[in-house]
């Protein structure tokens, strides 16, 4: 399989393999236990790097051009879907549905328990505006379109294969804890990516869960799935 990526390939793999070594280097620190150093502030630093570098790769982002905007009744079926998926994704998180534990918790409050709105807006920002557009040109631009031809650019998402859609959403599935959660959310995702071919539909599903999971989060204080 040839690995030579073009630069279409390397400008959707650049930032989220940014994002991954920036998680990383939050559980690294985590673990190091550094009083000097809050890791939970790394997070700051990936909306940072992510965000600039997607606005560097952004010209090349074809899919998402105006001219590929949603239809109001594709948007309304984003949304839909997208609450569809928080609400079975805080269901989904019994011992065995789970790939063992996270290795960045985010736990946004001081030591006197009180809420550190900072952190928590710099996190819900990440998460529910970067996240999905970094995310889903990687997982379904990209990926799911690159298992079904190398030239990946040239495929129309409407004509993907199962094979492509079951790679790219075991894939998925594997950088994600809760992992039957991240199955259903990657094959609702790569559903509407296919059934439109328009990648704006997955980017606002994707957006809309992890929007209303970080206010769930917030006010429930079940950090354990930030």
């Amino acid at each position: 399989m040839n690995l030579n990526f073009s630069p279409a390939a390397l400008a959707r793999i650049v930032p989220f393999l940014a994002f991954m070594l920036l998680l990383g280097l939050r559980g690294a620190l985590g673990d190091a236990g550094l009083a000097s150093l809050d890791p939970r502030w790394v997070y700051g630093l990936s909306v940072a790097v992510v965000g600039g570098l997607l606005a560097w790769y952004w010209r090349g982002y074809g899919e998402l051009a105006r001219q590929n905007l949603p239809t109001a009744s594709e948007t309304l079926l984003s949304i839909g879907l997208g609450l569809a998926v928080f609400a079975l994704w805080i269901r989904l998180d019994a011992p065995w549905m789970m790939l063992g534990e996270a290795t960045a918790t985010f736990h946004p409050v001081d030591a006197n328990g009180e809420l550190l709105w900072p952190l928590i807006i710099v996190r819900w920002v990440g998460a529910a505006l970067l996240v999905p557009v970094m995310e889903e040109l990687f997982w379904r631009s990209f990926l799911m379109r690159w298992v079904q031809a190398p030239q990946f650019e040239t495929v129309d998402p409407r004509r993907v294969g199962l094979r492509a859609i079951a790679i790219s959403t075991f894939l998925f599935m594997l950088a994600h804890t809760l992992w039957l959660g991240a199955i259903i959310a990657g094959l609702a995702y790569a559903w509407l990516y296919r059934r439109t071919g328009k990648l704006w539909t997955a980017v606002i599903a994707h957006a809309v869960t992890n929007g209303a999971l970080g206010i769930w989060v917030v006010q429930t204080g079940q950090w354990q799935f930030w």
